[in-house]
């Protein structure tokens, strides 16, 4: 066996960029086997600097990419972030401390850099924690039982003199960012998109070798003609006895920027003739749909889990960069076993600003960095966590105050797996 000491991790070059991919596929159990045309469209994912690979020898055995993206924080700033992805050691090689210099690697990059987090969906719960990373956001994803919605089957168009029209892909590539855009900047734990988002979605361009196969594109219009609503779904081909047409429709994503954009766009889906389920994609934990049909209990929670998961670098940019539901003060003791930050900080906030600055003063809550991230978002209680035994409080009431000034009226949501 090779001595962990002598594993090279470095970034890759383009001449490695193969043989990272097949340390890639074979971490995630797919083939190995990576083909000339898949190469060329990952490469539109090569950074100098980004990706970082393990080697042994000549075999790259561990791979780990990063880039540029930006995160919405409470109240519509962009911070800009360190995003973390294709994470994969070879089964050959694990528990030889190979994620961890290769975490340790891109979050010093990152905080030389100045970005403000770090931000991953993470596949496995117990990984990402001991690197400072805290769960601050949640997805659930709805199947509709759609005669039991008890909706108007005889529903044509939107009441609101909106319309819903089908579109193509080369639409969905015109129309899509801008109306993203709207709404990532109002969407706290939104994330940016690059062009390869929507080609990857629309056929352009496959990252993972299947053949492409079309979804139906649908877009929303306001009565006034202003795209508000998009969504891209699925359907299979499903019948049951005496020619009974029992068909799914899955949504694929669905983007709307007001709740006629939504409402419209629900609506539509579950008026899809043959289609008798709905199955709703990934979605906030919060979201109006199952409200938005006669009979809520049509919508049934199938799947329910964390989500983003954030990494706060830069502790006075981030609570800086966030506003606040009212006014008041806390002494945070950030621990940090990383180094990257943390420290004693005050925090005075109010409904048109906040500042942040280091203190002598005693800290009200003493918390760790990863919870300090799952507050952050104002998805999480700190009261819950002091029940929890993850936040300590060191004034009485301190977690209270916390919840007043950093909870959300609507729970933070990431449309985007990435």
């Amino acid at each position: 066996m090779t001595r962990s000491a002598d594993i090279d991790v470095r970034p890759i070059t383009e001449a490695e960029f193969p043989d990272w991919n097949r340390a890639l596929n074979t971490g995630f159990l797919q083939a190995p086997a990576i083909s000339e045309e898949l190469l060329r469209a990952r490469r539109n994912q090569f950074v100098p600097g980004r990706l970082l690979g393990a080697f042994d020898g000549d075999r790259c055995v561990a791979t780990f990419r990063s880039f540029a993206q930006e995160l919405t924080a409470v109240g519509g700033a962009l911070v800009p972030a360190d995003a973390v992805s294709n994470v994969t050691v070879s089964p050959t090689h694990r528990r030889r401390g190979l994620l961890t210099r290769m975490m340790a690697q891109d979050l010093a990059a990152a905080k030389e850099r100045g970005d403000v987090v770090a931000t991953l969906i993470a596949a496995e719960y117990p990984i990402y924690g001991r690197y400072g990373f805290g769960p601050a956001t949640t997805m659930a994803e709805w199947t509709v039982d759609v005669p039991r919605a008890g909706l108007d089957p005889r529903w044509a168009a939107p009441e609101d003199g909106g319309r819903i029209d089908l579109v193509d892909g080369e639409d969905v590539r015109k129309l899509g960012p801008e109306l993203h855009e709207r709404l990532r900047r109002a969407q706290p734990g939104a994330v940016s998109r690059a062009e390869l988002w929507w080609q990857t979605r629309t056929g352009v361009l496959s990252m993972d070798g299947s053949p492409w196969r079309e979804p139906f594109y649908a877009v929303y219009r306001s009565a006034a003609g202003e795209v508000e609503g998009m969504v891209s779904y699925r359907a299979d081909d499903r019948w049951g006895d005496a020619k009974q047409p029992l068909n799914t429709a899955t949504v694929d994503w669905l983007l709307g920027t007001t709740p006629a954009a939504e409402r419209a766009l629900w609506r539509y889906l579950c008026s899809i003739d043959w289609v008798v389920t709905v199955k709703s994609g990934w979605r906030a934990p919060d979201d109006l749909l199952p409200h938005l049909l006669p009979d809520p209990r049509a919508a049934r929670i199938t799947t329910q889990a964390d989500w983003l998961w954030v990494r706060i670098l830069d502790v006075v940019r981030a609570l800086e960069s966030r506003t606040y539901g009212g006014t008041g003060s806390l002494v945070l003791e950030v621990e940090d076993r990383d180094r990257l930050t943390g420290g004693r900080w005050r925090l005075e906030a109010s409904e048109t600003g906040a500042s942040c600055t280091p203190t002598t003063r005693s800290a009200d809550l003493v918390l760790g960095v990863a919870e300090l991230a799952a507050l952050w978002l104002g998805d999480e209680s700190a009261v819950r966590l002091a029940a929890l035994g993850r936040v300590r409080e060191e004034r009485a009431g301190a977690a209270r105050v916390a919840d007043a000034l950093l909870r959300t009226s609507r729970r933070p949501w990431c449309p985007d797996l990435f």
